[in-house]
């Protein structure tokens, strides 16, 4: 569990980095085709349909790549 927290630890700092140095990089987050954006003049409402799936999609497949 421990090895688990730490790579995820990681993770999440690799991805704060880019975010603060190359926020171009993640850009197409929740402007892919699917993607529900709803603006009315009292607020906004966003679901990442599209782009979950596609992250779902990669965080399993290196999943299994690493029980292997």
């Amino acid at each position: 569990m421990a090895r688990w927290l730490m790579i995820l630890g990681a993770a999440l700092l690799l991805l704060g980095i880019a975010l603060h140095y190359a926020p171009w990089l993640l850009g197409w987050f929740g402007r892919l085709p699917g993607d529900i954006r709803i603006e009315t003049e009292r607020g906004r409402f966003f679901i990442p349909i599209t782009s979950m799936l596609l992250i779902s999609l990669v965080a399993s497949l290196l999943i299994n790549l690493f029980r292997r």
